[in-house]
């Protein structure tokens, strides 16, 4: 008999009553499947970043031992299902909704099951809430309703003081699913363990437990297990799917809606299911991490459908033959329910932290869908929509990709429960034409995002680099200016003649100048001359050589010493380098007064008598006579062709001619020639 409901229960508008198919997989206790051949580990089995994986190929593992650890915030790390050695992290297929392959860690058991050290908590009562939160994270928990969200993120994203209410998922809507349910009559002790340690942590004024009609031995058994347990309370919602949705179940026990673009912890609510729950005490009470789920086997194509423990990166065909596959009649194999589950290409993939059911169906069971029609305009989909959608409206926007519109109409509201597509007369994947369009905007938007970030970062550099240029070119203008008027004040302080009286008198009165050179302009004319005579400039004294040097070098430290001294103001005071241009400009100034002491000195030193302006006349050469230019052309021609020999026996030993020896006679013949002519008397 089920139980009366303690509270209202509000209904939510629309929804369906498929045919449940349940009784097939309830009539056996939940079962263990033997240990496989080996394990499939996706490295992503939950929402947000894949794990990281922390063991080789090769490696021993123990059961329970890390694998892979998360990578961010919203990820979740990854152990080991049992003993064995890992052999291979490589490509797989998973049971995705896109049929393609992920990264996987194959582990292959050696039958042990033999367990890591494990840590639990003797007391979590006595235990901080953050070393709680941290032990649920550490231990891979998701949420095992389907979604896959991490839990420890869930409860990490309010404060314990702002949830009010903590909803307990028990509905499992969804027709063939049976696996909460079975969990619930066998294992409520833990489940109501589980929420004791959530209600420490979060400190709900009330905990309700949500669970349908159809399941009157989970009512009675779960009524049992919270007898006398304050803030608990069990209650039962009418059987209409999608009643297992997290916010219609809040809208059925609380009356309360989650706002459009929030979540339920934003008004105070947290809902977890219970199998998730469930993993907690395991987690807090025994220490072990999430290795292991309920999963349903069910279907026309099994003789012995039931639900079974299963450790994650179980092959599904490993399981179905465990519940007696019949090959001749199997069809069809769907994850998760017929309304949100998919269709799986392969019976090799592994059971994953979100499998919890496997349907083996035949081709009766589940028939080819009919060619989708045109919409007829019915308007059964939005009757049944949950949400109060407008799926007709959605259908025709994703199919031109009129994405504004999509979204002014609230498409992502839509959790795509499949309600509409199960009544349309016209067999219109309507889903599947929503969750298209859903990727097809993120996709855009993300494409967006990163085209605005990129565009932002562009105009940081440039307003950078327009920064640094202005900054180095006010610095210039300033050393200029700065270098300008050190050279003005050194000249004026070094070439100021003392002035005379006169000229001060002449500088003191303008006027009074002018009339002094219009007098001695026309007293020049007087005289005969357009201008006073220039006094003849003083002749420069003639340098030595050494003086020459000196006043080079002389000239060269000063040139160093004044942008030593222009560059020292720029750096800043008491650095390593300013003491070092430092220390360079003592260095230089030494220098400079020895190079002065030494000019002087070479200065007051008697002037070297000059040297001669004329040039020496060359003596001639005496004229040759006939026979003496003719010996000395034939000198000249014996040593041109001696020359000639020798380079050409050296090129032919270099080659190993066998001309070589003749080359060689031709050699020593010329040499002896020129020898002869040479002691004759020829000269060169």
């Amino acid at each position: 008999m089920s139980a009366i409901p303690l509270r209202t229960i509000h209904d939510f508008p629309g929804g369906v009553h498929p045919q449940e198919n349940k009784e097939q997989s309830t009539r056996t206790p939940i079962a263990i499947p033997p240990l496989p051949a080996r394990l499939v580990l996706p490295l992503n089995q939950h929402s947000g970043a894949p794990a990281q994986p922390v063991v080789s190929a090769g490696e021993h593992v123990l059961k329970g031992q890390l694998l892979a650890k998360a990578t961010g915030f919203v990820s979740a790390p990854v152990h080991a299902p049992t003993s064995g050695t890992i052999s291979s992290l490589e490509m797989h297929p998973v049971p995705h909704w896109s049929g393609l392959e992920e990264s996987c860690l194959i582990l292959l058991p050696d039958g042990k099951d033999e367990w890591c050290s494990l840590s639990p908590i003797e007391d979590y009562r006595t235990a901080e809430r953050e070393e709680l939160v941290e032990r649920i994270h550490d231990a891979g928990i998701v949420g095992l309703g389907g979604a896959g969200f991490p839990a420890a993120v869930k409860m990490s994203s309010r404060k314990a003081s702002k949830i009010h209410t903590l909803v307990v998922n028990g509905a499992e809507c969804e027709p063939y699913i049976t696996a909460d349910d079975m969990l619930m009559r066998e294992r409520a002790a833990q489940l109501v363990s589980g929420i004791e340690i959530l209600q420490h942590m979060l400190a709900p004024e009330q905990v309700l437990i949500g669970i349908e009609d159809n399941k009157p031995e989970a009512i009675a058994t779960m009524e049992k297990a919270c007898a006398g347990k304050a803030g608990i309370e069990v209650c039962t919602v009418p059987t209409k799917y999608p009643s297992g949705d997290a916010q219609r179940l809040i809208w059925l026990l609380t009356g309360k809606e989650v706002p459009n673009d929030s979540r339920s912890v934003d008004i105070g609510i947290l809902c977890y299911n219970v199998g998730t729950i469930v993993a907690v005490h395991d987690a807090i009470v025994h220490g072990k991490p999430l290795i292991s789920r309920i999963t349903t086997l069910t279907g026309s194509a099994l003789s012995r459908p039931g639900n079974v423990e299963a450790l994650i990166g179980t092959p599904a065909e490993h399981l179905l033959v465990f519940a007696g596959i019949d090959n001749d009649t199997f069809h069809t194999l769907i994850q998760g329910g017929p309304m949100m589950g998919h269709t799986l290409d392969t019976t090799a993939v592994p059971v994953i932290k979100t499998s919890n059911c496997f349907i083996a169906g035949t081709a009766q069971e589940f028939p080819a869908a009919p060619p989708a029609q045109a919409c007829i305009r019915c308007g059964l989909c939005a009757d049944a929509c949950p949400i109060e959608l407008l799926p007709q409206q959605l259908h025709w926007y994703a199919k031109s990709q009129n994405h504004d519109q999509l979204q002014h109409h609230n498409l992502f509201d839509c959790i795509e429960c499949g309600a509409c597509a199960y009544v349309c007369p016209s067999a219109i994947p309507l889903v599947q034409y929503y969750r298209a369009a859903k990727d097809e905007i993120r996709t855009h938007k993300a494409r967006t995002e990163k085209s605005e970030r990129s565009r932002v970062r562009f105009e940081q550099r440039q307003a950078r680099l327009e920064a640094a240029a202005a900054e180095k070119e006010a610095r210039r203008k300033a050393n200029a200016e700065k270098a300008r008027k050190l050279k003005e004040a050194k000249a004026a302080a070094a070439t100021a003649p003392e002035k005379s009286e006169a000229k001060a008198e002449a500088e003191a009165d303008p006027i009074q100048a002018a009339i002094q050179r219009a007098k001695a302009k026309k007293a020049a004319r007087a005289a005969g001359t357009d201008s006073p005579a220039k006094p003849a400039k003083p002749a420069r004294p003639q340098l030595s050589p050494k003086q020459k040097e000196l006043k080079i070098q002389l000239s060269m430290a000063k040139a160093q010493l004044k942008k030593s001294e222009r560059a020292l103001p720029q750096m800043e005071e008491g650095s390593p380098e300013a003491n070092k241009l430092k220390d360079d400009i003592a260095l230089v100034q030494k220098q400079l007064e020895q190079l002065q002491t030494e000019f002087d000195a070479a200065s007051s030193a008697p002037a070297e008598a000059p040297a001669a302006t004329e040039k020496p006349v060359k003596a001639k050469k005496p004229a040759l006579s006939d026979d003496e230019k003719k010996r000395k052309i034939e000198l000249a021609m014996k040593k041109a062709a001696l020359k000639k020999a020798e380079r050409a026996l050296a090129v032919a030993e270099e080659a190993g001619s066998d001309q070589v020896d003749t080359l060689r006679q031709a050699r020593d013949e010329k040499r002896q020639a020129l020898a002869d002519a040479e002691n004759t008397g020829v000269q060169a």
